[in-house]
């Protein structure tokens, strides 16, 4: 049988949990993940933990952080004055907010904490500093 190779395009059936037991992703209800296995489209961890496959084959993959979205940076938290958000803008912690930096690029942050003065945002990956553990199923090899 033919294994997946760089340059394949792959069809995969997949769901993503942490260590937790918490489901963050999954193809349930949606076309299948397709991506040039060795082209950078998905993280790095899952592109090695799915060379070698072949179609019908399932497989678990764990990936560590440094193979996934990185180590959570705390130098990736900014504290902003509360009075310098405006009113209409969420301040709930979790809530994902889309900001612009200095140089005029967009940046995605996450509410990480609010005090009576300060709104902390995290502009680390959602998924930074976490394991994550990949229930994969190859579909198709084109």
């Amino acid at each position: 049988m033919t294994q997946a190779k760089p340059g394949d395009t792959l069809h995969l059936r997949y769901e993503g949990k942490l260590d937790d037991g918490t489901v963050f992703d999954s193809s349930e209800g949606r076309d299948p993940l397709s991506f040039e296995l060795g082209s950078g489209q998905i993280i790095p961890g899952l592109e090695a933990g799915v060379t070698g496959m072949e179609v019908g084959e399932k497989r678990t993959v764990r990936v560590e952080p440094s193979d996934a979205y990185g180590e959570h940076e705390p130098e990736r938290l900014q504290a902003v004055d509360r009075e310098n958000i405006p009113d209409h803008i969420p301040t709930d912690p979790g809530t994902q907010l889309q900001v612009q930096t200095q140089d005029g690029q967009s940046l995605n942050v996450v509410v990480a904490e609010v005090t009576e003065k300060e709104v902390i945002l995290d502009a680390n990956h959602p998924l930074a500093g976490k394991a994550l553990t990949f229930d994969v199923e190859l579909l198709e090899i084109a």
